[in-house]
């Protein structure tokens, strides 16, 4: 949605898993049946590749801890920037996220507001320009780091910060633990057959799902950094 990469420089039991554990030319799921589809569940997998799957998730959860922290002292300093509390309106918010996912925040912010906010975050952050949010609204995104880990900042408009919230909200009440683990598992197989825009594109899936009047376009660089 709001795309960054997090560099987690410490020691990576993921990562040793990833490298013994995975081959993702011996998969048994049809990946192009899925990109049609536009979502997985638990029916579209095998027992064996589901197995495999919830492996590779729990596998993630390594990381929880450390990003919890490093989330937790982002949100303060944009609190302290912006007078908004943030939001993680990224993948490791909805448990979608991979070894070297997104972590990424958002506020809502006045429009009027806006060159103010340049200038406040001028001297914290580095721009990286005005996104498309809906049709007719935009967003700024603005980066920054903490402990060595990247951090996207949106500031929406009020009302898409929201919507964006409300997006949030269904996707923790309804989507299940095992479409997050099959979601997560073919996000993992794409990236790791270097199918870069069909993994954009993928990402952007569950937000699709539930957030359907957002303008939700693919950034293919972002998942080749």
């Amino acid at each position: 949605m709001f795309p960054i990469v997090v560099f987690v420089n410490e020691a990576a039991p993921a990562r040793v898993w990833c490298a013994a554990m995975t081959n993702p030319s011996g998969t048994e799921l049809d990946l192009a049946a899925l990109l049609v589809k536009g979502w997985a569940g638990r029916d579209d997998f095998p027992d064996t590749e589901y197995g495999r799957a919830l492996e590779f998730y729990e596998a993630m959860r390594a990381y929880d801890d450390r990003l919890y922290c490093v989330r937790e002292r982002a949100s303060g300093l944009i609190e302290q920037w912006t007078g908004r509390r943030p939001r993680d309106v990224g993948s490791f918010g909805t448990r979608l996220n991979l070894e070297t996912s997104d972590l990424d925040l958002g506020i809502g912010y006045p429009v009027e507001g806006r060159s103010g906010l340049m200038a406040t975050l001028a001297s914290y952050t580095e721009f990286l320009g005005e996104r498309y949010t809906r049709f007719s609204t935009t967003r700024l995104v603005f980066s920054f780091t903490v402990d060595d880990v990247q951090i996207d900042m949106s500031a929406l408009t009020e009302d898409d910060f929201a919507v964006a919230c409300r997006m949030l909200d269904q996707i923790g009440q309804i989507m299940t633990h095992e479409e997050r683990v099959c979601h997560t598992w073919v996000k993992h197989l794409l990236g790791q057959q270097g199918r870069l825009e069909e993994y954009a594109a993928w990402k952007l899936v569950t937000y699709r799902r539930f957030c359907p009047e957002f303008n939700w376009v693919p950034i293919p660089e972002k998942a080749s950094t």
